[in-house]
């Protein structure tokens, strides 16, 4: 009953003959565990930050809406890790040693985004002063680059989790999941 043919007969009227609606596609098996493991992925992955005797350093406001801005730029469709996400990554290696001038414009341009989306006066104030309105394009490919590959990074440790972590016998329900909840 999916593809339906049909066939209209000329009553001598003038108009063009309906075509057969196109067949409706139902998402498979795959894209349905796809969906749980991106849902997953935003909310059981870790974060990746650079390694660094500073990594501790992070504030745990930043930590906190990493989470919530995985899930948003899940739903925007980017196969990319966050913005606030790349600002935790970078936080550490910003302690480390100076940064070329390119890493400094990302850096405090990250710090913009991040102070305009919390909506923080003293953080805007501060950050408007310092950072560049805008990147140049040689910075914006830096970025999705480093953006591309935190990304990949998280989805690969989380696949190493969850191979690690077998499926219970008795319900068919991960042994992550009681650590998750």
């Amino acid at each position: 009953m999916e593809n339906l043919k049909v066939v209209q007969f000329d009553f001598g009227f003038e108009c063009k003959p309906i075509s057969a609606k196109e067949k409706v596609v139902k998402p498979t098996k795959k894209d349905k565990s796809d969906f749980v493991f991106d849902f997953m992925d935003c909310l059981a992955s870790p974060i990746i930050v650079f390694k660094s005797a500073w990594q501790d350093t992070i504030p745990k406001d930043i930590l906190g809406r990493i989470k919530l801005s995985r899930i948003i730029c899940s739903m925007t469709g980017d196969k990319m890790a966050s913005l606030t996400e790349t600002l935790a990554y970078m936080m550490p290696r910003t302690y480390e040693a100076p940064m070329q001038t390119e890493w400094v414009n990302i850096y405090t341009w990250l710090g913009l985004q991040y102070a305009m989306q919390t909506k923080s006066k003293d953080q805007l104030e501060a950050m408007i002063e310092i950072a560049p309105k805008e990147l140049s394009d040689y910075e914006k490919r830096l970025l999705k680059n480093l953006r591309l590959w935190i990304y990949d990074k998280r989805r690969k440790a989380l696949k190493g989790i969850l191979k690690k972590n077998k499926v219970s016998k008795d319900d068919g329900i991960l042994d992550i999941q009681e650590k998750l909840f």
